[in-house]
């Protein structure tokens, strides 16, 4: 019997250290793929970061093209709202430069690129007019935004 328990005894030493082993290299792989994880979270934090300070960068660049009449002020207009939401910014912002949004919503309406391409001469001249009317309209409230929005970052 002396045998007998000297052997399950060496079995169970064996299996334990194997199953240890086994845990020991598991635990090795769980660590190796956390830490990969925790890699990709920071470059793509980093690249979260890259691309709002690139959005941020366009919005400086759109709003001094907007003071320097550089731009028409619905183009200006339609191009910060779009920049400003895709920054996800919340309501405070977006009533703080307002203009930007109530102007590129009254001229939501007017066919852009292909559709306006499409239009007649006629169509086009009678948007123009329409345009540059709600832009006289805007004018001060667009251009007072688009000064108070220069040095901002969102």
């Amino acid at each position: 019997m002396e045998i007998s328990t000297t052997v399950l005894l060496l079995v169970a030493i064996v299996v334990v250290v194997v199953l240890t082993a086994v845990a020991g290299y598991y635990l090795w792989q769980l660590r190796l793929l956390n830490n990969k994880r925790a890699e990709q979270q920071r470059a793509l934090e980093q690249a979260g970061r890259e691309q709002r300070e690139r959005v941020n960068k366009s919005i400086q660049i759109i709003a001094q093209a907007i003071t320097e009449d550089q731009m028409t002020l619905t183009e200006g207009a339609i191009r910060v709202r779009v920049l400003l939401d895709g920054l996800s910014v919340n309501e405070d912002v977006q009533e703080e430069f307002a203009a930007f949004y109530q102007l590129a919503k009254a001229t939501e309406h007017i066919p852009i690129l292909e559709g306006w391409k499409q239009l007649s001469t006629k169509k086009k001249l009678a948007f123009d007019s329409e345009r540059e009317r709600l832009e006289s309209d805007y004018r001060d409230f667009v251009l007072d935004a688009a000064a108070r929005i220069q040095g901002q970052v969102f």
